[in-house]
């Protein structure tokens, strides 16, 4: 039972909290509100379970929302807020935040060609980065339980054209290991167990979505 060494986790094909970075963009009540794709309590549940893993693991953290300072939209919902206040946000007018700049530009300050992309809704905000990002030679891992699309339809078109340019699918579940990969890693294996416990994973918890 003896592991084998750590691979370079700067060089390693999976991801690791030292190759990758978590992008999040517009998880905002109008948005949230709309999502038709899955149940909303559940994408909040995993998306907030997402932001936590990237806090715990240490992932430098890219967080976008669209139209706040002009008021036509509000902040991220609480329970995002609660989880990823003291990170900075780069609000833009752009439906698609690839051509904003300071958002491009943080995302190339991270260093990573690793990018764990989360957005809302998956056919626009999420898909075109995703396109532009992997055609600037990023790879792309899509947390497909934690986005949503206004139809069942619009998701699995937006995954699909995400798939076919070269991103890849992942789930919430799937990203807590691989970032995690051995038990021997212990200073966040009681992270890595609160992450499953407080996304369901054993005890069936939920959060409450902000209807705001």
């Amino acid at each position: 039972m003896t592991s084998e060494a750590i691979r370079d986790p700067k060089k390693d094909d999976l991801l690791t909290p030292q190759n990758s970075a978590f992008v999040i963009i517009d998880y905002q009540p109008v948005q949230v509100n709309s999502i038709a794709s899955m149940d909303r309590q559940l994408l909040v549940n995993n998306i907030v379970g997402t932001c936590k893993a990237a806090v715990a693991y240490g992932l430098p953290i890219v967080h976008s929302t669209v139209n706040v300072k002009t008021g036509l939209n509000k902040p991220p919902i609480g329970q995002i807020n609660k989880v990823l206040g003291e990170f900075p946000t780069y609000d833009r007018t752009s439906i698609n935040s690839w051509e904003d700049v300071e958002f491009r530009k943080a995302v190339e300050a991270t260093g990573r060609k690793k990018l764990i992309m989360t957005a809302l809704w998956t056919e626009a905000c999420l898909t075109f980065p995703a396109l532009d990002a992997l055609r600037e030679g990023y790879e792309v891992y899509v947390v497909a339980d934690a986005v949503g699309g206004t139809s069942v339809t619009a998701h699995e078109m937006a995954l699909r054209r995400i798939e076919q340019a070269g991103g890849k699918m992942i789930s919430v579940a799937q990203l807590f290991c691989e970032l995690q990969r051995d038990w021997q890693r212990r200073d966040t294996v009681p992270a890595f167990m609160n992450l499953f416990i407080e996304t369901g994973g054993t005890a069936g918890l939920q959060f409450s979505y902000d209807r705001t």
